[in-house]
């Protein structure tokens, strides 16, 4: 592991990204080439500081299989398509990574050996021996489950340190603060009370994964240039969800 400056509390990390923060609304596009540039520069300084980064990210910005199940197409066939679309961001992650000099291996939990290789523990962990992001895609592998829940798995098989959940809120709050002027905050939580609330920012099974394995769950504003260093440096940044 390269050796960085300043004192790191999360040495390794899973960091999960939200698809939809890689799309652009007003231009339509699936992958905006700025936002996919802004989220590799700000992976490689916490890379440069000697944290062993993995990544999951979503694939709702080109297709989300909950959504095609409510117009007509099969909640399974949906969820398969959705795992190809996390694949899809995958290989945009990584060629944007390397692209500034990042070492980078999309492993994935379908086979698809002509992009990736598949996902196993053991070589997972010899990458970041190496000195190498990896970006897990694919999901589970199994329809009906989230890739939060897919990133909860993930954060579990490699030891991870922490789930960095990056969204675009600079929290957990009571409501949506979009929608709701009273909504409050959260500093930190327990992960029975995330559970026992049903907050959205991630599903019940994600929540209940990290806690089985008392991996601490931060959530936050990844559009926040800084957010990300000041996590993994032990800062109070978002919401931290853990068993204290």
């Amino acid at each position: 592991m390269k050796k960085g400056k300043g004192s790191i509390k999360y040495r390794r990390i899973l960091l999960k990204l939200s698809g939809e923060v890689l799309g652009n609304r007003e231009t339509g596009e699936c992958i905006d080439p700025e936002k996919l540039a802004f989220m590799a520069e700000r992976v490689k300084k916490i890379h440069s500081l000697g944290v062993e980064v993995g990544i999951v990210l979503g694939g709702g910005n080109i297709f989300r299989g909950l959504t095609g199940a409510g117009k007509g197409v099969n909640r399974v066939t949906g969820d398969s398509m959705g795992m190809l679309a996390t694949i899809i961001n995958a290989l945009a992650m990584m060629n944007a990574l390397e692209s500034i000099d990042v070492p980078t291996r999309v492993m994935t939990a379908v086979a698809i050996p002509s992009f990736a290789e598949p996902f196993i523990q053991r070589k997972a962990l010899g990458h970041f021996a190496k000195g190498r992001v990896v970006i897990f895609a694919g999901g589970t592998g199994n329809p009906y489950f989230s890739t939060d829940s897919a990133a909860a798995l993930r954060a579990s098989e490699i030891g991870a340190e922490a789930l960095l959940k990056a969204t675009k809120v600079d929290g957990i709050y009571t409501a949506d603060p979009k929608k709701d002027k009273t909504a409050t905050k959260y500093d930190s939580l327990r992960y029975e009370t995330a559970l026992e609330k049903r907050l959205k920012v991630m599903d019940s099974a994600a929540f209940a994964l990290c806690m089985e394995n008392e991996i601490p769950i931060v959530v936050f504003d990844f559009f926040d240039a800084d957010a990300l260093e000041r996590v993994v440096r032990g800062e109070a940044v978002g919401t931290l969800v853990s068993g204290k």
